[in-house]
């Protein structure tokens, strides 16, 4: 008997732990890719897997609804797989641990998926199902989302008849998300100089921290481990002499990142000296963080004295400068749309390699000449630096739509089941209806999904009743007809 088997909608979360089992971090998204594609065949339903594991199925209309204009079902096969530093899971083979508890869904020591796995459920169940009344139905599910919504970006979309989508990737019930940012992942690049040098091993690490979702959560303003590891660390330089020899944090560049570490090189007799200014550091950012992150901690670790390969001062002092150097974090609010963010970044991974760091930003905005700017802030500081810029993955934003039948016909199903009205918002979150949109002319589309906390974190978790309000609405929307 599987974790999930007594909730209900039981299809759905069924699907849900099916899923689950099969391991499906970005990148590493074959064989779920493969999954669906024999889910399709099992069913006898027209299906499509393209190179580079996109998914498309298809579903005849139902009788009596063959005259309804089909309807296209989104969402992304991709999870951004993190794990808790104890963990032993190896999750590019090994399937997530789940559990329940009271009203949420989560999974043991690694984050949940639900973004974008409960989009999947659901199509899932909606395909299988025989008793559900709908128009044709064209379901998209992508690859490789979560870093920069690269199966969106290759997809063939010109075989679908639909010109109406509603995507499943959001995280608020009874909130319709009908426009977004665009953005590009950003690596900034700083070529490093070793030698050969020998000292005090100490390790330092930034924790505690509540990360998040850089889209759905940058203006919480949440402390990022790499951008407070390196104002730690330059701060604490001058007249110690360190020299870096590990520096790393973060897992994905849209994740805001909670953990990083850095190992550093430093003479017996500065031992103490350092750790006092760190320990200063600690008691400073944490009076600034406040509640926005209680947990912050500035761990001091003294190592064993031996020969290391390290950055020499000059390197170390210009690596720690270059970072204090990079923005981060919210930088415009919308002057249109009270209380969204209009343009943000996130250095969300910090990786010292042997002759480069890089510097992984998701780079947001709701304004292409502002995201263009921004871009152009990073070339700047990059190339003065003596380092190179490399953009992946940009996609365009998801502009509103003023005349949307669409959006009319949900609204007022909305309103009829559940007496108010959903919100109908932007987000600055990146969504695929912007790529899509591109490909697919004159589409008509609304994002929505069930409730869930702490997306991209091991503290990840999906609401049940959330997610069956939403599935309800899901069919009841399919059942009404825009021809009566």
């Amino acid at each position: 008997m599987g974790v999930l088997t007594n909730l209900q909608p039981e299809r759905v979360f069924y699907y849900f732990e099916e899923i689950s089992k099969i391991p499906h971090g970005s990148g590493n998204i074959r064989q779920m890719s493969d999954y669906l594609a024999a889910f399709a065949r099992e069913q006898g339903l027209t299906y499509i897997q393209d190179t580079a594991g996109n998914v498309i199925i298809c579903k005849p209309a139902t009788k009596g609804y063959e005259q309804e204009p089909a309807l296209i079902l989104q969402g992304h096969m991709d999870m951004v797989a993190v794990q808790t530093p104890d963990s032993t899971k190896d999750m590019l083979t090994e399937g997530l641990d789940l559990a329940v508890d009271g009203d949420f869904i989560y999974a043991e020591n690694t984050t949940l998926g639900g973004d974008d796995g409960i989009a999947v459920a659901y199509a899932l169940a909606i395909l299988e199902s025989r008793e559900i009344k709908h128009p044709k139905l064209e379901v998209i599910i992508t690859v490789d989302e979560e870093i920069g919504l690269l199966g969106a970006g290759v997809i063939d979309l010109s075989m679908l008849e639909g010109h109406r989508m509603i995507n499943l990737d959001s995280e608020e019930e009874g909130i319709f998300w009908t426009s977004c940012a665009g953005g590009a992942g950003a690596d900034c690049m700083l070529p490093v100089e070793r030698e050969h040098a020998t000292g005090l091993a100490v390790e330092i690490i930034v924790d505690g921290l509540q990360g998040g979702h850089s889209g759905c959560e940058i203006h919480k303003e949440h402390g990022n481990a790499n951008c407070l590891m390196a104002r730690a660390l330059y701060n604490v330089i001058r007249g110690l002499d360190l020299q870096m020899v590990e520096l790393s944090g973060g897992v994905a560049d849209n994740a805001i990142p909670r953990l990083t570490k850095a190992m550093v090189l430093v003479e017996p007799e500065k031992v103490q000296q350092l750790q006092e200014k760190l320990l200063q550091e600690e008691q400073q950012i944490k009076g600034e963080l406040g509640a926005k992150d209680p947990d912050f901690k500035l761990e001091v670790r003294v190592l064993e004295q031996g020969d290391y390969e390290v950055l020499n001062v000059r390197t170390t002092l210009l690596v720690l400068s270059f970072l204090m150097a990079l923005p981060n974090g919210v930088l415009a609010m919308s002057g249109d749309v009270p209380g969204l963010v209009e343009t943000s970044l996130n250095m969300g991974v910090l990786k010292l390699e042997e002759q480069l760091l890089h510097a992984q930003f998701s780079v947001r905005s709701s304004v292409e000449s502002a995201k263009d700017a921004l871009i152009a802030k990073l070339q700047a500081i990059v190339e003065l630096a003596g380092g190179r810029l490399v953009i992946s993955g940009a996609y365009p934003g998801w502009k509103y739509r003023v005349d949307s039948p669409l959006r009319d016909k949900m609204i007022r199903v909305y309103e009829e089941m559940y007496g108010t009205r959903p919100k109908v918002e932007a987000i600055h979150a990146g969504l695929e209806c912007g790529i899509l949109g591109s490909k697919i002319a004159d589409l008509d589309c609304i994002s929505l999904g069930p409730d869930m906390y702490n997306v991209h974190t091991t503290e990840e978790r999906l609401s049940i009743s959330s997610t069956a309000k939403v599935w309800n609405y899901l069919i009841r929307l399919l059942e009404e007809k825009d021809h009566v």
